[in-house]
């Protein structure tokens, strides 16, 4: 009743904004305004048209989605174990001769390896203890960085970031699929885990781009992809169209893989081949972290997620 009042009193209805020179002109000028987008706005209806035509263009292979990340994250360490029982020699040799691992301490290393690879990667794949899963795959990740002396090697130190990205984004699904709160950590929500878990794998799963920009020649398409690469992982850690810019990074390292790491083309016994196939591995974990990504979405902490409160 104030306000009729107040609105009554002071004659501040709609006759009075005409008097006042404010009407419908100011309307007209205010709508067009309005209707005039922001480039954001426009980037934003363009990739939201983009990802309307991918959502209907993958309804077959979505319910399948999950399993394929969760089994290309652990292939590296499939191919891994696979590689060490394979070399076992060679690798016994390299382990003691340029590592100085004592005797018997080098065999231990290899064995422990190869069992938490093949038994971690399983849980993964079959989603049963996945929490433990994760944790064992990350230390090997650790371990084989300092066994092998690779910690400072810099390429080799991004690509497995990406890798620990790959395998939180592991942890986030399970997290969200259950109700868990492991012990001696503070109690949180679970919509909380799920928010920093997303936020920590987006961030990760760009290092190995990162990589990329920095090792090799530069060449003009080099510049193309690496360009293309940048902004959508800028996208991806911000979160906006994430989805959209994880489907981008997808195709682009799938090509990039398929060209460059062709170790099937290489020679038996050729220097390059092992090294070629360790990265073709590694570029499929990754590219499962951000499949993961693109089934889960970006989580809270994201510019797509903000967009929908305001």
């Amino acid at each position: 009743m104030a306000q009729i009042r107040g609105t009554a009193g002071y004659n501040l209805g709609p006759s009075s904004q005409n008097r006042f020179g404010v009407g419908a002109g100011y309307t007209n000028m205010k709508a067009e305004a309005t209707d005039d987008p922001s480039p954001l706005e426009a980037i934003r209806a363009q990739t939201s048209k983009i990802e309307d035509w991918l959502d209907t263009l993958s309804e077959p292979i979505k319910p399948y989605l999950p399993a394929i990340g969760r089994f290309l994250i652990v292939v590296t360490f499939l191919e891994d174990a696979v590689r060490i029982l394979t070399q076992w020699n060679d690798q016994l040799l390299y382990l003691h001769d340029y590592r100085h691992f004592p005797r018997g301490a080098n065999h231990m290393f290899l064995a422990l390896n190869v069992i938490a690879m093949l038994i971690c990667s399983t849980m993964v794949i079959i989603r049963k203890h996945s929490n433990e899963a994760v944790a064992g795959l990350l230390g090997v990740v650790v371990t084989q960085a300092l066994g092998y002396g690779l910690i400072f090697d810099l390429n080799f130190f991004l690509r497995n970031l990406s890798v620990m990205g790959g395998l939180i984004m592991v942890l986030s699904d399970s997290w969200v699929r259950k109700k868990f709160a492991p012990a001696g950590l503070p109690q949180i929500d679970e919509k909380d885990r799920k928010m920093y878990l997303q936020l920590a794998g987006r961030i990760l799963l760009i290092f190995l781009f990162i990589g990329f920009v920095f090792a090799g020649n530069w060449s003009v398409s080099r510049i193309v992809v690496s360009a293309l690469g940048f902004v959508a992982c800028v996208m991806v850690v911000v979160g906006f169209k994430a989805k959209f810019s994880a489907v981008m990074l997808v195709l682009i390292l799938s090509v990039f893989n398929v060209l460059v790491n062709n170790f099937w083309t290489l020679h038996e016994h050729h220097p390059q081949k092992d090294f070629a196939k360790y990265d073709f591995f590694q570029i499929l974990s990754i590219v499962g972290g951000l499949l993961l990504l693109v089934n889960m979405g970006p989580g809270q902490f994201s510019v797509d997620e903000k967009k929908k409160v305001y």
